[in-house]
């Protein structure tokens, strides 16, 4: 391995990990990487005095661009966008120190955000970059960047749920597997907040609703109302996405749904189902 690659391999995980959370697409982020390694292959690397955060400005800036057309992109999307699941079994951080920004729901709500705003965020709050550094690599003054942070900040949280232990995550998931197998609307009532919402993300694919499902009696009907096909042929294995416990379902041998959920002070406040293809050929349970 000559020099260019072992710099270019010690920063690949942050790099991808910039570029997923920015996105939420593992697919994506891979593009962007395979980018920044063609562009630090052919810059003049003697030139270069912090190749981390010259990799990291690179990786920063084409994700703010992908991110502009990906909203476009997505006003064609048919049904409700979820980000794409990674494994973090083996990266629990996905490149950063620590695992913010790595959620399902705080994906989402990154996706409120202009793509300035989200870079700032993440490289702050994810990565902890000084501000001035974030201020070179989104090209704005270091007193804007902070007030940029801050107002994300406030934002996020105004909005977020506090994070719950991953023994409880998994315990109220099992539950809710268990009752919707067998279609008992009161069991499912009863581990949902008032005002949950089931998102299911197939982009046109066969039995995935395509508006989301609001409200703890509409949600435990629309999942009863599916319970007497829906689970046939499939088994359910385990696996961790994005930093949480999650269950796929496995049929034939292919994952055909990731589904995960978001816990709130009073019961599940989101079910996401992810059922789109073309982001479960990376996820193999245990």
């Amino acid at each position: 391995m000559d020099e260019a690659e072992a710099v270019f391999a010690l920063h690949r995980g942050r790099l991808f990990g910039i570029a997923y959370r920015m996105l939420g697409s593992a697919s994506d982020a891979e593009d962007i990487v395979q980018d920044v390694w063609v562009r630090w292959q052919t810059c003049d690397r003697s030139e270069v005095r912090e190749p981390g955060a010259f990799l990291a400005t690179i990786s920063t800036r084409l994700a703010i661009n992908v991110s502009q057309s990906a909203h476009s992109r997505r006003e064609t999307y048919i049904g409700p966008w979820l980000p794409e699941p990674v494994n973090t079994e083996s990266d629990p951080a996905l490149g950063a120190e620590r695992g913010e920004a790595l959620g399902f729901a705080i994906l989402l709500l990154l996706e409120k955000l202009t793509p300035t705003e989200r870079a700032a965020y993440i490289l702050r709050e994810a990565f902890d970059y000084p501000y001035r550094q974030i201020a070179q690599i989104v090209l704005m003054k270091e007193p804007a960047v902070r007030q940029l942070v801050s107002r994300a900040r406030k934002r996020l949280v105004s909005e977020r749920h506090v994070p719950v232990a991953p023994t409880e995550q998994k315990r109220l998931l099992t539950a809710f597997l268990r009752a919707a197998q067998y279609g008992d609307v009161t069991a499912l009532e009863d581990l949902f907040a008032q005002d949950v919402v089931s998102y299911s993300d197939g982009n046109g694919v066969k039995l995935a609703a395509r508006i989301p499902v609001k409200g703890r009696a509409r949600v435990a009907r629309f999942i009863a109302s599916f319970s007497s096909h829906f689970w046939n042929g499939k088994s359910v294995g385990w696996v961790e996405l994005n930093g949480q416990p999650s269950a796929v379902l496995m049929e034939d041998g292919q994952a055909t749904t990731a589904l995960a959920i978001t816990v709130g002070p009073t019961g599940i406040a989101q079910l996401m189902w992810m059922m789109s293809p073309q982001k479960l050929h990376r996820i193999h349970p245990a």
